[in-house]
């Protein structure tokens, strides 16, 4: 297949698997509540996914590393994706939910991931820039939140299925079209995947971010009932998360303009800054209208650090053991930020507001950027100890 088509293909997948995604971000967590669940339970829910994720991902990183594969085992973890939706979002019955949500996220979870290294080394491979391709997956999620939400307020949030059901399929399609990268001819083994467990300064970024990244995932779980609490409906929360990742998409488009300006610390540090004063917005600002409106700000937060971290781990870790490290990445973001943030986001919700939920995650970042700060200062002089050494 010629590279121009794969580009394409693969530029599909993206805009169809995070149609999806969005679905179970932006609006299962009101499709339980809309059930009669709780927000602590809605919370345990939420935490039970990332909870198998973080076991998962870096199985799934290691076996595409060991068979040189991406894209076969994109397909098997689709398929997955597909048949386990099925029983998460028909039943009603709290512990069969939690089961379902732990096996769902197992393929769930490391499809994303293993979708943008696909694009990462792709990218690479025709001399264009990763952010170019993964926008597709942004513009995906916007147009998919905008659709979504007017289906749900047409027919009823009980119709989840059907939406998630039909993106993911064309995901899996368009997934068939897509050709596997060139990988390393190195043999990975389990020793190598160990190694990057003692990678320090790999470890030591990984926990900082999750300063950043616990406060983000729990928005992405309870922004959704943050608006309803704050008298909204399916429709804003679908227009929310239509701003916000519009500006996302645009970020990632305009990347090969501004990325290379600065070190990624530098760019993640900046979006951290940002995102205390989004935090801080939604927790005085009241209303739907102020929601909606600072959802602008997702673009320079989450863009912004995505592609800064991603990239900055490529640097850390070995070229032949890159889908592993980028899955130990996500496993951090989704997965240990997301049980996080959902359980102690819930616990916090239900026991006082949303507005003290996101001045809680304000501060949080807030101090995830000071210590990035002195993790910059330090890796930096770190490194030049090294080169005067060498």
């Amino acid at each position: 297949m010629a590279k121009r088509d794969t580009v394409f293909f693969l530029s599909l997948f993206l805009f169809f698997f995070h149609g999806a995604n969005t679905i179970i971000i932006s609006f299962m967590p009101v499709y339980f509540q809309h059930s009669g669940m709780s927000e602590s339970k809605i919370g345990s829910i939420l935490a039970i996914g990332p909870l198998a994720a973080i076991l998962a991902q870096p199985f799934w990183g290691y076996m595409s590393d060991k068979f040189g594969t991406i894209k076969k085992v994109l397909l098997v973890t689709l398929v997955g994706v597909a048949i386990v939706s099925v029983f998460l979002l028909t039943n009603s019955h709290y512990m069969f939910i939690l089961i379902s949500a732990a096996v769902f996220y197992v393929f769930m979870s490391p499809t994303g991931a293993l979708g943008d290294s696909l694009a990462v080394k792709t990218a690479a491979s025709v001399n264009k820039n990763f952010g170019s391709i993964r926008t597709w997956g942004s513009i995906g999620f916007a147009v998919s939140t905008l659709l979504v939400g007017q289906f749900f307020a047409l027919f009823g949030i009980s119709m989840i299925l059907i939406p998630f059901m039909f993106m993911i399929m064309i995901a899996f399609l368009t997934a068939l079209r897509v050709s596997d990268v060139e990988t390393h001819h190195k043999p990975v083994t389990v020793f190598d995947a160990i190694k990057i467990g003692k990678n320090g300064r790999f470890l030591l970024f990984l926990g900082i971010i999750l300063f950043l990244t616990i406060p983000h995932r729990a928005n992405d779980s309870f922004i959704g009932l943050y608006l309803t609490e704050l008298g909204g409906n399916e429709s804003q929360i679908g227009l929310a998360w239509f701003v916000a990742v519009a500006s996302e998409a645009i970020i990632f488009a305009t990347s090969h303009y501004w990325f290379k300006r600065f070190n990624e610390i530098v760019f993640i540090i900046i979006a951290g800054l940002i995102y205390a004063v989004r935090w801080f917005g939604l927790a005085y600002m009241g209303g739907p209208v102020a929601v909606i409106l600072l959802q602008i700000f997702h673009g320079v937060t989450f863009g912004v650090f995505y592609i800064a971290a991603f990239q900055y781990v490529t640097r850390l870790v070995p070229d032949h053991m890159q889908a592993t490290g980028h899955l130990l990445f996500i496993s951090v973001f989704f997965g240990l930020s997301g049980i996080l943030g959902s359980l102690f986001g819930g616990l916090i919700l239900e026991r006082s507001s949303g507005a003290t939920l996101y001045a809680v995650m304000g501060c949080c970042t807030l101090v995830g950027c000071i210590v990035l700060l002195f993790y910059r200062i330090v890796d930096k002089r770190k490194i030049k100890a090294d080169e005067s050494y060498a």
